[in-house]
């Protein structure tokens, strides 16, 4: 019998374009011989699944679809929200209480992962690769910004500690640029990294379950990884990247052992940036939702290891 399918994709942040062409991506992919694929959009709390022009709201006192009198109850939830509720937790252990399945990290690692100042320091502790010196500042709490510049230096990067695609992160230069960035950084969230900039190439690696994919260069013509540099083209994403075999280990081999420490599931990417002047390597962030684009890096990595988008998103199903 063919399971039904909720392809969960939008959100609340400035992420939900990506996020619904992530998941038209997938439901492309998905194998139609074996699932009932639903594109459920959610948007600041409305949950709607639209059929022949029609559109139906979400029960969601049990996570289900009455299409035309028919009740439509789901055997798992493809989760492809970038940034809330989808990536930090909420959409986890909403599923968690009725008991439906998802697709990859827990409500507590996704909780985890979404923040970076928490994440940063977990990560730090497992003594596997560097972490940037950074300070968390949160809201409504005394600003000290000579304190701040003595920790981190110039330049440095201003980012939500609670946020994805680089949306609200500054490099800033001087205290007056630092004060104006944290203001902008706070207008996303309660709490603001501020971080020590590495200068070194940017790589990253996906991992599914226990397989590291093929690394991928990010180069930019911004002057760092940001929103316009990975949605308007200003970037190039070269897989595999042009390293040596041993940094190329170094890096799976890190992304791996990352993933498994901290409890991942389903697919994550985890973000490097590698100092060549002291041959160091610094942990940046890891994403449990990557986007599934198909110009998107983890689509990339996977036809790089001669697999198809299909494989991957069939696979990540199998729970």
């Amino acid at each position: 019998m063919k399971k039904n399918i909720a392809l969960i994709a939008g959100g609340d942040s400035g992420e939900y374009e990506i996020s619904v062409l992530s998941a038209k991506n997938v439901m492309t992919d998905l194998d139609k011989e074996r699932f009932n694929v639903y594109l459920i959009i959610a948007k600041y709390g409305n949950w709607t699944f639209e059929q022949n022009n029609t559109v139906f709201n979400v029960d969601k006192t049990d996570f289900s679809l009455n299409i035309n009198g028919l009740k439509v109850h789901f055997d798992a939830a493809f989760i492809m929200i970038h940034g809330t509720p989808g990536e930090n937790g909420l959409l986890q252990g909403y599923f968690d209480m009725l008991g439906i399945k998802y697709t990859g990290c827990s409500a507590l690692v996704s909780a985890l992962t979404f923040d970076k100042s928490f994440c940063n320091e977990v990560v730090r502790n497992f003594h596997i690769v560097n972490v940037a010196k950074h300070i968390a500042i949160t809201r409504n709490s005394p600003l000290d910004l000579d304190n701040i510049i003595a920790q981190t230096g110039f330049p440095s990067f201003v980012k939500p500690s609670q946020g994805g695609s680089s949306l609200a992160t500054f490099k800033v230069m001087n205290k007056a640029e630092l004060e104006k960035a944290i203001a902008e950084a706070f207008k996303v969230d309660n709490k603001v990294l501020v971080e020590q900039f590495i200068k070194g190439r940017e790589l990253t690696c996906g991992v599914f379950n226990e397989e590291a994919f093929p690394v991928t260069e990010i180069v930019t013509e911004r002057e760092f990884f940001d929103y316009e540099a990975k949605y308007l083209g200003m970037s190039k994403e070269i897989t595999p990247a042009q390293i040596s075999d041993n940094l190329k280990t170094q890096i799976q081999t890190a992304a791996l052992q990352i993933y498994q420490r901290l409890g991942c599931k389903g697919v994550c990417r985890v973000d490097f940036i590698y100092d060549e002047t002291s041959n160091e390597i610094y942990f940046l962030e890891i994403n449990t939702v990557p986007g599934q684009s198909p110009q998107s890096i983890v689509p990339q990595q996977v036809r790089a290891m001669g697999k198809t988008t299909a494989w991957l998103y069939n696979s990540l199903l199998e729970i």
